[in-house]
């Protein structure tokens, strides 16, 4: 499972022209998953982005985690995160997760995330062509993958 990160003052979700989902200062978090990953997967991630210290303190110490400053989350699939470009120009997707396996691990993050983070998180359409906007803060962009951790 792998995620990108970014710390925004604001991001949103549109489909179709029509805006899915906005949040103000908070965490704009990209989610690609692939066919080995577990509960386990989610687990790790979702207490991690709960407690990844990227928000200023008053001394302008990055020291504070989403939680502390009451931010909010907006999650959006990305199953591009898996992309293979070793051979050849044309990325390819055999790692990401078809349909029918990412959809219940979406779903399941969701739940664990809103649990980890105590308040309900804002989301994008699995599958659907969004526009994605945001304006980041920093810019702060973490990446994190459950399988390589650094």
């Amino acid at each position: 499972m792998r995620v990108v990160i970014q710390r925004v003052k604001q991001a949103s979700v549109k489909i179709d022209n029509r805006l899915k989902s906005l949040i103000s200062k908070g965490l704009l978090i990209l989610l690609g998953i692939e066919d080995e990953d577990t509960e386990n997967d989610i687990d790790f991630l979702t207490k991690k982005i709960c407690k990844l210290r990227i928000f200023d303190d008053i001394e302008g110490v990055m020291n504070l985690s989403i939680k502390d400053i009451s931010g909010e989350i907006l999650l959006v699939s990305q199953f591009t995160l898996h992309a293979s470009v070793k051979k050849g120009n044309r990325p390819t997707y055999i790692r990401a997760s078809k349909p029918d396996i990412a959809i219940p691990m979406y779903k399941k993050f969701i739940y664990e995330l809103e649990k980890e983070f105590e308040k309900e998180i804002k989301t994008g359409e699995f599958g659907a062509d969004m526009e994605v906007s945001l304006i980041n803060d920093g810019p702060i962009t973490i990446t994190i993958d459950s399988k390589n951790v650094e």
